[in-house]
């Protein structure tokens, strides 16, 4: 049995409406749409055009800079839309679905193929961009082969989905085979990571090719870029590659069957949801299917993610590409007056300055609001209480607001994710959106290195 590693620092964040374990029948979307912020460093070169004709797995566009990483539909219909922002950036590719037709990739078995041919199958099929790298937490660049992979088997975000319970009621298991493809693009271990005790699933209990470890503490326990660092930190000029667990299903489904499917099970939570369950949903499918008649009277911000590191979208908007949830909380537009002045009986705070400190097991109703202006960028020292990795993140932030390269590289760069500094940004009382410039140090780095 692996020895548990025990974290220390971190904050569970307490707030309420937690999806109960109950999986309601799939329901029907027409609408789907794939982001082009979804993949931090993407720079996309289409290759369909409004009015086309696609099927899941056709491609839809690719990567200038590596043109054989492909970025396919979800589902067969017809391409409504391509919709530009500013200086007509791309933003995203609307399908509206129809039929069911898939493009089939080939069924194989992983292990008697060479690392070419499974890499190859990956990029064609569309399923490469589920691969993610460190440094830079960016989709995973083809011709590197990886240290290691590294696997979470758990969240602990604020309302995350129960992983166990996504993973019994997958169709089909196929985690086996996805981890068989996945030990031949490595020359290193694959590495699973559960909670303390394991994982209470069957098909994880007895998979072959990997290593656990348990994790016990509060969040980011369940972050991959925590876990590396008490794994096997990365040091500069290595790669390694991290993955979602319902992904690692999706990669084994596609060398069974042949096709692209990226079903998942994901979490419905928050205070403004009436039924807060779980669903059976397609990456890109309009999350309005299963929020119509769902949202309770008031002004809601639905996000597609967590609340620490989602991003905010429309009732009819898309669901992200790695997100396994939707979360619905109030909007906080509203002014308080002198709000730091009550007791706080209903408001969660990190710092001791409410009453409610004193009640730990109680959940609360958050909602967006600042609870104050932006403020100038003040040294507090309590980042490193909620960051359980052995790097100066004040130093960091300040190292990449500086432009210090040589210094951002001494003080973890190379390590780090905006997800892991999302607490940070969450107990800032500057009001400083520290995962931006976490990504744009992470992109300075990237345009250095080329």
């Amino acid at each position: 049995m692996p020895t548990v590693i025990k974290l220390r620092k971190g904050l569970n964040i307490r707030l309420a409406g937690k999806a109960e374990k109950i999986l309601l029948p799939e329901v029907t979307v027409t609408r789907f749409g794939v982001r082009f912020a979804d993949f931090p460093g993407l720079v996309a070169r289409l290759e369909v055009q409004e009015g086309d004709r696609v099927m899941a797995g056709s491609v839809l566009f690719h990567d200038k800079a590596a043109p054989e990483v492909k970025y396919v539909s979800p589902v067969s219909g017809v391409v409504r839309e391509i919709i530009r922002g500013d200086k007509r950036v791309l933003v995203e590719v609307v399908i509206d679905q129809e039929g069911n037709e898939k493009i089939n990739f080939g069924a194989a078995d992983p292990l008697k193929l060479t690392r070419e041919e499974v890499t190859s199958k990956l990029q064609q099929s569309g399923l490469w961009p589920v691969l993610r790298q460190r440094p830079y937490h960016i989709v995973a660049r083809p011709g590197v082969v990886p240290r290691d992979i590294f696997i979470s088997a758990f969240d602990t975000a604020p309302l995350a989905p129960d992983i166990d319970f996504a993973l019994t009621n997958i169709h089909g298991g196929h985690l086996q085979s996805g981890i068989n493809a996945l030990s031949g693009l490595t020359s290193g271990k694959i590495h699973i990571s559960t909670e303390a005790g394991g994982s209470r699933v069957t098909e994880m209990k007895n998979l072959k090719n990997v290593v656990f470890h348990q994790f016990s503490g509060p969040h980011p326990a369940g972050n991959p870029g925590i876990q590396i660092h008490h794994i096997a930190p990365v040091s500069k000029g290595e790669v390694v590659w991290t993955v979602d667990l319902q992904d690692v299903v999706s990669i084994g489904r596609l060398f069974d069957t042949g096709f692209y499917d990226r079903e998942r099970i994901i979490a419905l939570a928050g205070p403004g949801v009436q039924h807060r369950n779980y669903h059976r949903i397609t990456p890109g499918a309009s999350v309005s299917g299963i929020l119509k008649g769902n949202l309770a009277e008031g002004k809601w911000r639905i996000i597609s993610g967590n609340v620490l590191t989602g991003k905010k979208i429309t009732s009819e908007g898309s669901f992200g590409f790695y997100d396994n949830m939707v979360t619905v909380i109030p909007e906080g537009d509203y002014h308080e007056l002198l709000g730091w002045a009550g007791p706080g009986l209903k408001k969660f705070s990190y710092w001791r300055t409410f009453v409610s400190r004193l009640i730990p097991q109680k959940e609360y109703k958050i909602d967006t609001n600042l609870h104050g202006g932006r403020r100038a960028f003040v040294v507090t020292g309590h980042y490193e209480k909620v960051l359980p990795m052995d790097i100066y993140p004040m130093h960091l932030l300040k190292a990449i607001l500086t432009g210090e390269i040589e210094m951002m590289e001494n003080l973890g760069i190379y390590e780090v994710a905006e997800e892991d500094f999302a607490l940070c940004e969450y107990i800032d009382p500057s009001k400083t959106e520290i995962q931006e410039i976490i990504r744009s140090g992470i992109n300075l780095m990237i345009k250095e290195m080329n």
